[in-house]
């Protein structure tokens, strides 16, 4: 029975078949029924039909040697640690899901190219939900390029990088924070009042950045990172780090900016 979708299409979702993705996700993907991945994985699988050659597995950075784009890694490493996790798929391939919010389409849209750029070979999956974008790539690397993947939320295990993780990050701090500060972050107007001798109080707004999040270590890579810049920062509260200075804002809104 002649296929009425392209053989390249075919070859894909068995592809993705084969690294263990789901009927369900990958009908999405490639925008067919579930019941013509389940046939077309009967045909070429279960009765051996001949296929074309296989795809052969993206190489790896740290396994293979393969080139890393070294800044869009710091980029998405800043990802990751703010929103991101990563979750075990079938026969040892994994998923690196990022979530944002869904009313900064130009954010979705970099974490996915920039997760095309740490794997060239992705095809980045976007999922709406009732308030939040998933933006997802699998790989069986995953866990190779982000070692602080393990069971249990971040803020409950140690988070620290490892000496080529920091080696890129001391390359690239603009990036890692551009990732941290646009997914556990925000930029907003703060105000204060001050006493002024013969008007009273004086009321006053600036700008300001804070970063919150629960785990102690990803604040403290937070803060080497602005260190590395000498970007002024405190702690207001426990869980959070802000930058108030008018010269550490200034900084940080040539790299990071407001959301979009």
């Amino acid at each position: 029975m002649p296929h009425f979708r392209s053989q390249e299409t075919v070859d894909s979702a068995l592809r993705m078949s084969d690294n263990g993705v789901s009927d369900r996700a990958n009908a999405e993907i490639h925008g067919v029924a579930i019941k013509t991945i389940r046939r077309w994985r009967r045909l070429y699988q279960r009765e051996g039909r001949q296929r074309q050659a296989g795809f052969p597995g993206t190489p790896c950075p740290r396994c293979d040697g393969a080139d890393l784009d070294q800044l869009a890694y710091a980029l998405l490493l800043g990802w990751y640690l703010g929103d991101g996790h990563i979750v075990a798929a079938k026969r040892g391939v994994y998923t690196l899901q990022v979530s944002n919010d869904q009313k900064y389409p130009n954010l979705n849209q970099e974490i996915a190219a920039t997760m095309r750029s740490v794997k060239p070979t992705a095809s980045p999956c976007l999922r709406g939900g009732s308030t939040a974008i998933r933006i997802e790539v699998r790989w069986k690397h995953w866990p190779c390029l982000f070692p602080q993947h393990g069971p249990g939320r971040k803020h409950l295990r140690k988070i620290e990088l490892v000496d080529w993780q920091r080696e890129i990050v001391a390359k690239y701090p603009e990036q890692l924070l551009r990732g941290l500060f646009h997914s556990d972050g925000c930029r907003f107007e703060n105000w204060a009042t001050r006493p002024i001798v013969g008007e009273g109080i004086r009321r006053y707004q600036y700008v300001r950045y804070m970063f919150s999040n629960e785990s102690e270590d990803i604040l403290g890579i937070l803060t080497d990172a602005l260190d590395l810049l000498d970007i002024p920062w405190r702690r207001p509260r426990r869980n959070a780090v802000a930058v108030s200075r008018k010269e550490g804002v200034a900084a940080l809104d040539r790299f990071v900016g407001p959301k979009s």
